[in-house]
């Protein structure tokens, strides 16, 4: 029998449009070796590591009628050259021009009738550099079945780690008339289940979330307790508009030292600090618009926490990466009207505490010691749970995933940054995902075009706001 897509995998395959496209990424920037990388040399790692991915040669097949959800069989075309793509950027090879590439990229809808995922090398960054673009469509990436294809080309040495490429013989795909037997046989076994695909067959969402929120299981605790902390609904925002097709994308890049120095003087987590910088640069990036910003002013951030083992306290926690682990999300209330950045951290910490006080909070060690850990698989699974939700829920999704502290490398050459791409929901027109990475923090804000024209402001405003509370722990 076909490998089914969940009800989660299939309500975002379903409710995707194109101005929501529902596809993680990522930007790794790599210092080249002297030995030398080029397109040939990705093309050979990925197939060498692909194996470990078995997903990513598979693709979506419906089922006639949408008797039942769709299922994943092989390729039996597949193209490791459609998938693995080359570009360059023109003289000087500027990070805006990165960012704008990005942009680009992440606005384009990937091809269903291919596996969903692209992996994009770029050439002609200044100072001898290239990127790595990925994209994965968040069906693929359950934390469980598959992880993000970002993970596997990574080494922990210069040397690239010993694997096979192992000879893969693709099964033949099913015909129309297999997809309705096999529908038509799980309808009898579970007329339950059948009654719930009709409904999506219709995209009857409203009917069915209770159902999704059920059927995330082990990748997420039940939502309840995320909507009864947001039971009442997100302040009216400019965060919160209609969006378009097209994208804008913004970087931060900060050092994870300065966000330890305001925790060892001011308590609470890295975490907590971090999200009191998001919040104080909200509060500017607001006031920069000429929007109204009062004490009580507040921007409600749904921030994907993970729910397995106990809670070390470091760096904040963006989910698990290794199977049967679980992502939750809660709604914390940003001060942005609170103008003293000590205060912000207060107020944060004391929203976030009630989280790592339920003893079920995984810190960043705790994360980073998990087998499978990938930043990109954890960002994914964030942006799933989110998007589970109503969207006036919250006003922003902001995902923290902190990753290895250690230099990482693809086929000798050393990766230097690290930024998520978090997708868009409807009506929501910016993302914030920032992953830890050897001594730094790198904030990817992915942001619709029309509605975020001053994204790169606001990526100004995330540094600054982190050194308004750095000056208050330094004479």
């Amino acid at each position: 029998m076909t490998d089914r897509l969940s009800a989660v995998d299939a309500s975002l395959f379903y409710l995707e449009d194109s101005t929501a496209p529902q596809h993680v990424g990522g930007v790794s920037v790599f210092a080249r070796p002297r030995s030398g990388f080029d397109y040939e040399a990705l093309v050979r790692l990925v197939e060498q590591r692909i194996a470990l991915v078995p997903r990513y040669r598979q693709k979506v097949r419906e089922v006639p009628g949408r008797l039942a959800r769709p299922v994943w069989v092989d390729d039996t075309d597949f193209d490791i050259t459609y998938h693995v793509r080359r570009s360059a950027l023109p003289k000087p090879g500027s990070r805006d021009q990165l960012n704008d590439l990005v942009a680009r990229l992440t606005s384009r809808p990937l091809d269903r009738s291919r596996p969903l995922w692209e992996m994009y090398l770029v050439e002609g960054l200044a100072r001898g550099r290239f990127a790595v673009i990925t994209k994965t469509h968040q069906a693929m990436v359950d934390g469980v079945a598959a992880l993000e294809i970002g993970q596997v080309i990574l080494d922990v040495t210069a040397r690239p780690r010993d694997t096979r490429e192992a000879l893969w013989m693709p099964r033949p795909e099913p015909g129309s008339v297999q997809l309705v037997a096999d529908a038509v046989r799980e309808a009898v076994q579970r007329p339950g289940e059948a009654v719930d695909t009709v409904r999506w067959a219709v995209r009857d969402a409203a009917a069915t979330v209770g159902k999704v929120a059920e059927a995330v299981g082990g990748l997420t605790q039940t939502i309840g307790g995320v909507l009864r902390t947001a039971a009442s609904p997100a302040p009216t925002s400019p965060l919160n508009v209609a969006i378009s097709r097209q994208r804008r994308f913004a970087v931060a890049t900060t050092r994870l030292e300065d966000y330890r120095k305001v925790r060892a003087v001011h308590g609470g987590t890295v975490n907590d600090v971090v999200l009191a910088v998001v919040a104080g640069a909200m509060r500017n990036w607001l006031l920069s618009r000429g929007e109204a910003v009062t004490a009580s002013t507040t921007v409600k951030a749904m921030v994907p926490m993970s729910v397995t083992g106990q809670s070390d306290g470091v760096p904040g926690a963006g989910g698990a990466g290794s199977p049967g682990s679980q992502v939750s999300s809660f709604v914390v209330d940003l001060p942005a009207g609170e103008p003293n950045p000590v205060v912000r951290l207060s107020q944060v910490a004391h929203a976030t505490r009630a989280h790592a006080e339920s003893g079920r909070s995984v810190g960043a060690d705790t994360l980073v010691r998990m087998s499978g850990f990938a930043p990109p698989t954890l960002h994914a699974m964030g942006a799933r749970v989110a998007g589970s939700l109503a969207r006036r829920t919250f006003n922003v999704l902001v995902t923290n995933v902190p990753g290895p502290q250690l230099p990482l490398y693809a086929t000798g050459a050393k990766m230097l940054e690290m930024y998520p791409v978090v997708p868009l929901s409807r009506n929501q027109a910016l993302t914030i995902g920032l992953t830890s990475y050897d001594g730094g923090v790198y904030y990817g804000l992915n942001a619709d075009r029309d509605a975020m024209g001053d994204v790169e402001v606001l990526a100004a405003l995330i540094t600054e706001a982190l050194e308004e509370l750095v000056g208050t722990v330094t004479p």
